[in-house]
């Protein structure tokens, strides 16, 4: 499981789901009587099926949001995505939190013959406001575009990198230094730059000696472009997603892995033909939430 496939709204669900577990520890009901206190929590028998419908399936729909990450995009359980089983399974979580403010316990559960005395505890209002917060997170997670976000940011990149002869500047203006690392993209022995329109590894300059100035790099040609408006760039995905055959077969040739540089050579309507780390060339279908480089 990559870490860096989790979104800030898995995060939150995550988060919501921990808060849920530990306010099942604490009194949902007590009771002050003069030989000292009692009280009973979402653990005690008394109060099933509490448990199961509130904490358990809490927990159940963010680890189903964790394992969708890891899976390819689209696939299904009994007509539904994993995202969406675990959607409905945090509104239902939502629910039953807010239907357990109205629970009611029998007295002598918690050893007691009257209803004098018993009232709600902590754990009952933090099961309800975490119940809904938890609700409210799986729905929005994949709604909204701020927890749509990778819960982790792309790795650190260096200001500068090495230029070999006649690299190409991405984006025409920018040199390729203000591209992502050339060092990773899958050419072992050191860093190396790519032309963007063949997709082949240019070898770099020799690193200048330290305390010395390096020679900015003279203007590049503008890249290769397709239908004269399309301009060659480096993107990393947000989730693990599919690269499709090139072709239109349909067939998957790779999947795109966050954390990690491709180039993206061309598009073909909504779609973008990339380029992976060996230079396998597919359709990558779903472009949304792309970082570009």
């Amino acid at each position: 499981m990559n870490i860096r496939s989790l979104t800030r709204g898995d995060g939150a669900v995550i988060g919501a789901a921990v808060l849920l577990l530990i306010a099942s520890f604490m009194p949902f009901f007590s009771l002050k009587t003069v030989g000292g206190d009692k009280s009973a929590s979402s653990w005690s028998p008394a109060l099933f099926p509490l448990l199961p419908t509130v904490t358990l399936a809490a927990l159940v729909s963010a680890g189903l949001f964790v394992f969708a990450r890891s899976q390819p995009a689209g696939r299904l359980l009994v007509g539904l995505t994993l995202e969406q089983w675990a959607t409905a399974l945090g509104v239902f979580v939502g629910w039953a939190a807010l239907w357990s403010t109205f629970s009611t316990i029998a007295p002598s559960s918690l050893g007691s013959g009257a209803n004098d005395g018993i009232s709600k505890g902590v754990g009952a209002w933090l099961t309800l406001l975490f119940g809904l917060a938890f609700a409210a997170a799986a729905v929005l997670s994949n709604r909204l575009p701020a927890l749509k976000a990778p819960l982790m940011g792309a790795p650190s990149q260096p200001q500068q990198y090495g230029v070999g002869p006649g690299a190409q500047g991405l984006g025409g203006a920018q040199p390729y230094a203000a591209g992502p690392p050339q060092a990773g993209y899958g050419y072992p022995g050191g860093a190396q730059s790519v032309d963007p329109a063949y997709g082949q590894p240019q070898p770099a300059q020799q690193q200048q000696p330290y305390g010395v100035q390096a020679q900015a790099p003279q203007q590049a040609a503008a890249p290769a472009q397709s239908g004269g408006d399309f301009t060659a760039f480096w993107f990393a995905v947000p989730v693990p997603r599919p690269l499709y055959s090139e072709d239109g077969s349909g067939g998957q040739i790779a999947e795109l892995a966050p954390g990690t540089w491709y180039l993206a050579v061309d598009q073909r309507g909504p779609a973008l033909i990339a380029q992976t780390q060996d230079g396998r060339r597919g359709l990558l279908q779903d472009s949304s939430g792309i970082q570009r480089g």
